[in-house]
């Protein structure tokens, strides 16, 4: 259950989106919470969504529950950085490198002109 990451984030890492997970901070950048900040409270993987903090509708019996935003409407603006993720950032950004580096070189001069006689 990804999510993208804030453009500065894109930038620092050269990955494009992220799996969401508990503790990351996002902001909602569609639908009714618009606009709205906070960190991940719960992944729920069973029903798509995750719960964000202070994002909370009251009940009719007066308390309070989350409310599930899907994860394609948030954008991840701090991630929860261990190991794992640092290792995942880090094959990531080696992928990305070698497409670039390969980006463009796919046929030479020589090549075409081989075709052509």
């Amino acid at each position: 259950m990804s999510a993208p990451l804030s453009t500065d984030l894109r930038q620092k890492y050269s990955a494009r989106s992220m799996p969401v997970r508990k503790d990351d901070e996002v902001q909602v950048v569609r639908g009714t919470y618009k606009g709205r900040e906070g960190k991940v409270v719960q992944v729920y993987r069973k029903k798509w969504v995750i719960h964000i903090e202070r994002i909370t509708r009251e009940k009719v019996n007066g308390s309070t529950v989350n409310v599930g935003v899907h994860p394609s409407k948030v954008v991840i603006t701090k991630l929860k950085l261990d190991k794992d993720r640092k290792s995942l950032l880090d094959r990531k950004a080696k992928g990305r490198a070698a497409a670039d580096k390969d980006k463009g070189t796919k046929f030479t001069a020589d090549d075409i002109m081989q075709n052509v006689d």
